[in-house]
């Protein structure tokens, strides 16, 4: 199927400057993973230190694996606010995918930023343990230098960013592209459901449940207002002549930017106003 895009083809200089970057970012990326590695399989990053009873084999199998479960929810974040701009009817094409839906969705909605909070909680748990795997334990002019490198450049990996742009590229940034491209499919995994209800697990202990309170206490202090206040309701951009754009799911999911909201998405009532019973309720209250 081809792509619909309003961006002309790249050419000439915008082509070159575009795919050396790419070149460049995979050259820097292969050389992270390859610093990693090497230095995982020798036991020189800091989880010989914290967790020395560890394997070598078992410490990068923990990176790989925790990377998965962060890039998991950060793809889940885009893939749920994705479909929250479709119809009920229309979100989930599975079994699994029906029961994350109906399971984020119901009531009036807290589920979502319960699992926010239970998402943010385990992405973070995960780069602390993360860290300790890319983190390296090589000091300088020892003659153990990763990869045979300079001393200058080995305290220079020593502070960490090669995990940094490890965790950029494969934990976060590439599955929130391919999430915003294909969020139907994170949706119909059956790992999204499982990972939805460990992180509404984690909300529900309450370990953070202050961010709660300080939400609504931002929300009243910064007065925030629905979107109806500052772009009015669907009738009234409609009668001004600047209504919503009808797309079709083809069009508009799957875009990180752009494309049009349809029925009555533009700024719904959420879950710190409290629970309402029904789409009505939300009607009759405006």
């Amino acid at each position: 199927k081809p792509i619909q895009s309003n961006e002309e083809p790249k050419s000439g200089f915008t082509f070159i400057f575009f795919w050396a970057r790419v070149l460049m970012s995979l050259a820097i990326l292969g050389f992270c993973l390859a610093v990693t590695l090497s230095a995982l399989f020798n036991g020189q990053t800091q989880m010989a230190v914290k967790y020395p009873n560890v394997p070598n084999g078992v410490s990068v199998f923990l990176f790989f694996f925790f990377m998965a479960i962060v890039g998991m929810l950060e793809g889940m974040q885009i893939a749920f606010f994705a479909v929250a701009k479709l119809p009920a009817e229309e979100r989930g094409t599975s079994f699994f995918g029906k029961k994350t839906c109906d399971l984020l969705f119901k009531g009036n909605g807290e589920n979502l930023p319960g699992f926010m909070i239970g998402r943010q909680l385990t992405v973070v748990f995960s780069f602390f343990l993360v860290a300790s795997i890319t983190g390296l334990n090589i000091t300088p002019g020892e003659g153990e230098n990763v990869l045979g490198v300079s001393d200058g450049a080995q305290a220079f990996l020593n502070y960490g960013f090669q995990g940094a742009v490890i965790t950029t590229i494969l934990a976060s940034i590439t599955w929130q592209l391919a999430a915003s491209a294909f969020p139907m499919a994170f949706l119909n995994n059956p790992v999204t459901y499982i990972l939805l209800c460990i992180a509404l697990f984690l909300e529900w202990t309450g370990l953070c449940a202050g961010a709660w309170v300080l939400a609504r206490f931002m929300k009243k202090v910064t007065k925030i207002q629905y979107d109806e206040v500052y772009v009015g309701t669907p009738e009234e951009r409609l009668a001004n002549n600047h209504a919503d754009k009808e797309l079709t799911p083809d069009q508009d999911v799957g875009h990180l930017t752009g494309g049009g909201f349809t029925g009555h998405l533009c700024g719904s009532h959420d879950a710190l106003d409290g629970p309402v019973k029904s789409k009505d309720a939300i009607d009759a209250a405006a």
